[in-house]
């Protein structure tokens, strides 16, 4: 088998028994590879709304991509698939490093466990040899030290992928770490590997990864390398990382602060890519596999009382969540947050969260010091914020043991109306710091979003029309470069549509989203030509697009099982009832009625039912699920 390596290889750890399956080859056709294949997997296998995340028949799915191991640039992403705990609801989670391209060293293009080892366990992978081995040396230790003890065992060319204590102690905001610093951070999914006593997945693998016409395949490559050189977005992610955008969303004032209270900070520099850089801190720049751009920071504290501490990132994203969101503007107090944060492994987004919304909820007298443990949380308060993030990983103390379990269950907990000022939607997920109140179609995408309301499912960037190549999808898209402002209501349910369906195939064949999303050298047309160059497989851009389609079909249906209706597809109370703080839309709020009418637009092109949400048999049919419609109709749950 060309580009696949044709296996799936199956661990039950319930019954301490290892299989290997062939990859079916319409699948090949059908879904891709990775997030799709997933997909399948996961209906196949937890379709029954009694399996819930903690649920011994539960499954735990990683996938690198179809064109992982290969030539393909910036090809090296796994997804993980799961029900998840943080929502209850579909889960797939991506991360980059070299987990993935060594799983198809090893043989194989997905990596299925199944079942609760009775003592905490770990998997080790070396080809065709795998072995489930007992993790009581590891269970306990942070993610440092267990890829010390695991490269210690079984070699320095071993990769290896990881919860820390947090997964230990299921906690929502637990995070599956990669390579060390990589995660496959949102929902939880560490959570669901430490309910299955399953602390690491260790490989070293051998095997090449063929594909079916060499020269072509690296003409497309070649192709594909040249328009990312090329692209003004990615040249950004190189030299600043994605926390090289803070300063100009600041001006926007859309950049998230005091539990999205603000939307402008006076000065942000100090958590910014540029400081990171400017001032000494960034040692190197770290590219996953088969990377061409390299967005990822390795970073350094060399004097001062923090001296040693080292740790990958930040990013935008933890900048914003542990920096401006609590008001620690700076660059060392993240720094520090950041590295526990990776050590324990936990999700920066949720972590840093649900301590704003724990900051706030003090602050209005609905937490008091007992609830604290004693802490007096306040914004920029850098110890109480440490102490904080460590209670959580650790379940430690009252704060610790609420937060854990998100801000989902801590509101129904709390009660006092504090549902509206947590920073999630009906799902369940804590939101990601995208300014939904001026980004029309990240609104819409963050609400029709599966896993919850971020961005890492549909990423619409495109919206801006910040560089030449974005207002250039946009024309494709819309029909006029017009379109290309975030502040429209019209043509977002096209984009998002566009959007999710190309974000699909992107991680169905291994490729980092930046390539085709943030950046746009990989697109649809040459992902379908080099696919076709590694496989034998003929498939149109128009098709490969289908698939994306399909699975985005195929997920809903999973949420469905669950219940998931129209109602689930909202955003923030705050959001969406109080107006953004400053700015060029001062006022402006994510209305009902805005949404509705982007929602109608956007299942109407989807063929799903406007009332609720619910995809029609037909369409099923129509996208090539008909098994999944007929096992929908029989449970009811067809519009």
């Amino acid at each position: 088998m060309y580009g696949h390596q044709g296996k799936i290889l199956h661990v039950d750890l319930s019954k301490d028994k290892i299989w290997k399956e062939d990859f079916p080859e319409e699948w090949r056709r059908l879904y891709v590879g990775s997030r799709g294949v997933n997909a399948r997997l996961l209906w196949d296998y937890c379709k029954d709304p009694e399996i819930t995340w903690d649920h011994p028949k539960n499954v735990v799915i990683y996938a690198p991509g179809a064109l992982t191991g290969t030539t393909a640039p910036c090809s090296g992403r796994t997804s993980v698939t799961t029900v998840g705990c943080t929502t209850g609801l579909y889960l797939k989670t991506n991360t980059g490093g070299h987990w993935g391209a060594e799983l198809k060293f090893a043989g194989y293009d997905h990596l299925v466990v199944h079942g609760v080892a009775d003592k905490p366990s770990f998997i080790n992978i070396e080809d065709d040899q795998v072995e489930i081995m007992d993790a009581k040396g590891l269970w306990g230790k942070d993610i440092i030290q267990t890829d010390t003890l695991l490269k210690k065992w079984h070699g320095n060319e071993s990769k290896g992928l990881y919860i820390g204590p947090a997964g230990e102690n299921l906690v929502r905001a637990s995070s599956i770490q990669c390579s060390l610093y990589h995660a496959a951070g949102r929902g939880g999914g560490a959570a669901v590997m430490g309910k299955k006593n399953l602390k690491a997945i260790s490989v070293k693998g051998t095997k090449p990864v063929r594909v079916k016409d060499p020269k072509k395949f690296a003409e497309i490559a070649k192709e594909q390398r040249e328009l990312l050189r090329a692209d003004s977005g990615a040249v950004g992610l190189h030299d600043y990382g994605t926390a090289g955008s803070i300063a100009a969303v600041n001006e926007l004032h859309a950049f998230p602060g005091k539990n999205w209270q603000t939307g402008y900070t006076e000065n942000p520099y100090p958590i910014t890519g540029q400081a990171l850089v400017e001032k000494g801190y960034l040692k190197r720049r770290v590219a996953c596999f088969g990377c061409t751009i390299g967005c990822h920071r390795y970073s350094v504290i060399e004097k001062g009382p923090n001296k040693g501490i080292a740790s990958g990132g930040p990013e935008y994203e933890t900048f914003g969540a542990l920096g401006n969101g609590p008001g620690i503007i700076d660059t060392e107090g993240v720094l520090l947050l950041n590295e526990l944060c990776n050590r324990l492994g936990l999700d920066t987004i949720t972590a840093g969260t649900v301590i704003q919304w724990a900051i706030e909820s003090y602050e209005r007298g609905v937490l008091t010091k007992e609830d604290t443990d004693g802490m007096e949380l306040g914004w920029g308060k850098l110890e109480e914020t440490l102490k904080g993030v460590e209670a959580i990983a650790l379940r430690t103390g009252k704060l610790g043991d609420l937060l854990g379990d998100g801000l989902k269950i801590a509101t129904k907990k709390v009660g006092h109306d504090s549902y509206k000022w947590a920073i999630m939607n009906a799902k369940g997920l804590e939101q990601s710091n995208v300014e939904t109140r001026s980004a029309k179609a990240y609104a819409l995408a963050f609400a029709v979003n599966p896993r919850g309301n971020d961005h890492l499912m549909t990423e619409t960037f495109a919206e801006f029309g910040a560089s030449p190549e974005a207002i250039d999808v946009i024309e494709k898209v819309t029909g006029d470069k017009k379109w290309a402002s975030p502040h429209f209501t019209e043509y977002r349910a096209e984009i998002v549509r566009w959007h999710e369906d190309c974000y699909e195939i992107t991680e169905a064949l291994g490729y980092c989203v930046f390539t085709s999303t943030a950046a746009y050298g990989v697109n649809p047309d040459n992902m379908a030509r080099l696919y076709e160059a590694a496989t034998g497989i003929s498939m149109t851009e128009d098709e490969m697009m289908f698939t994306g389609r399909r699975v985005v079909t195929l997920e809903k249906a999973f949420n469905v099982t669950r219940g998931a209706t129209r109602e689930h597809d909202n955003l923030p109370w705050r959001l969406m009832n109080e107006g953004a703080a400053s700015g060029p839309l001062k006022g402006e709020t994510n209305s009902q009625e805005e949404l509705d009418d982007m929602l109608d637009k956007y299942y109407a092109l989807h063929e799903w039912d406007l009332k609720t949400s619910w995809p029609y048999k037909k369409t099923y049919d129509k996208v090539g699920l008909k098994d999944v419609g007929d096992y929908l109709e029989k449970i009811g749950k067809l519009p």
